[in-house]
């Protein structure tokens, strides 16, 4: 079994004027990415790799949550995960050097909505800003990874964490 977590980035700042790549996180997209770092070091679901895409908001968001969990894996950055699609997605994933058993991708929609629901086998799912799935592959190695071959064990928002008084710091 392998386990990939999918996170959206954060909320974006909208107001700045820059490029969609070079977007940076609003006060509430930061807050979000501390608060997932901090749930996945509580549930103990630290990833083993971490890897997002260049865009400034998802590598702060990647960043951030790291910090704020105290987490070891450094931050990787990957360039065709911004504008990529599910399909690339999942021949990314199939390339995934073995033994890692868990890995975060933080990335963008609506490839993370797409790529979720294949792996899952269907359904419908949105991932708003600072989205956070696991999704088990029911795989022993990478390279099997298929659509349908996943099973989505949470799915979870950093408003529900926030509204459950889940810090920040």
């Amino acid at each position: 079994m392998k386990t990939l977590m999918l996170l959206r980035h954060g909320k974006s700042d909208w107001a700045s004027n820059c490029a969609d790549h070079d977007r940076f996180l609003a006060p509430r997209g930061e807050d979000a990415a501390d608060r997932v770092g901090r749930f996945l070091t509580e549930l103990e679901q630290v990833p083993e790799r971490v890897v997002s895409s260049t865009a400034t908001r998802a590598r702060d968001t990647a960043e951030r949550a790291a910090l704020a969990g105290n987490w070891t894996p450094a931050v990787e950055r990957q360039s065709s995960f911004y504008g990529t699609g599910p399909d690339e997605m999942l021949e990314w994933i199939q390339r995934v050097e073995e033994p890692t058993g868990s890995l975060l991708l933080v990335g963008h929609q609506p490839t993370w909505s797409m790529l979720a629901e294949g792996l899952i086998g269907g359904g419908n799912i949105r991932f708003p800003t600072a989205a956070l799935a696991r999704i088990d592959l029911h795989v022993a190695h990478w390279a099997d990874a298929q659509y349908g071959c996943g099973e989505l064990v949470w799915f979870q928002l950093p408003r529900v964490l926030k509204g459950i008084g889940f810090p920040t710091d």
